[in-house]
Formats: C-alpha cells, sequence, structure tokens
C-alpha cells in the first residue's frame, strides 16, 4: 500500500465525498457545474492511478493488467458510487449523467496518463 498511498488516498477522498452532505453552492455563471466536477474527480484519480503506475515502474508486459485497473476501476466505482448516492443515502442523489461525466473524465485521463503523467512520474521514479 505504500508505493499506491497517492492511488489510495485518492479512492477513499473520493468516496467519502461522494456519500458525504455537501452544502448547496449557488455558481450560476458555470453551466452544468456538478457535471464538471464528476469530470474533474474522476479524471484526476486516474491521473493520480497513472502517477502511480509510472512512479512505482512496471515492465512493458504488465501494461494490459494495470491499465485495465487504471481505467476500468475509476467507471467501476464511479457508478458504484451513484448507486450508493441512489439507494444507501438521504443526503444525495444517483444521477447516471454523473456516471457518464465520471467516464468521460477517466477516458480523457488515458492519453494524458500515458504521454504527460508518464514524464512527470519517471522524474520521481522508485528503484
Amino acid at each position: 500500500m505504500k508505493r499506491y498511498f497517492l492511488s489510495v488516498l485518492a479512492t477513499i477522498a473520493i468516496v467519502v465525498i461522494s456519500i458525504m452532505p455537501l452544502p448547496e453552492v449557488k455558481i450560476e455563471n458555470v453551466p452544468l457545474l456538478d457535471k464538471w466536477v464528476h469530470f474533474i474527480m474522476y479524471g484526476g484519480l486516474c491521473c493520480v492511478y497513472w502517477f502511480d503506475f509510472f512512479r512505482n515502474w512496471h515492465r512493458k508486459d504488465e501494461y494490459s493488467k494495470w491499465f485495465l485497473w487504471i481505467v476500468l476501476f475509476p467507471i467501476v466505482l464511479g457508478g458504484v458510487m451513484e448507486l450508493w448516492q441512489k439507494y444507501l443515502t438521504t443526503c444525495r442523489n444517483g444521477d447516471w449523467i454523473d456516471f457518464i461525466a465520471n467516464s468521460v473524465g477517466v477516458f480523457l485521463a488515458i492519453p494524458l496518463g500515458l504521454f504527460v503523467i508518464r514524464g512527470i512520474a519517471n522524474r520521481f521514479m522508485r528503484k
């Protein structure tokens, strides 16, 4: 777990934020603000996963296994959180459009991770 501390921390933060009651914020100048937040949260989570992956150097033959984990886990987590909000909380509402925003964030984090985060993580690489 120590090698993937950032990934674990980011995942826990998203779970906690997703189930806790949040104050209503009135920002009328940003259309679809809630969807942008979902997009950024799950895209950011995927980027953290990429960072930990590249920082902890993995062999090329491990890429396909980790690629599925890095991409599918945040998507599944987003779906589970929406179901949890809908059926297990009284302070939040599950929304499938939020799930789509989560997934779009993850998919856009794929090229970001492969081409940008990789270079950043290489500077922090553990040997």
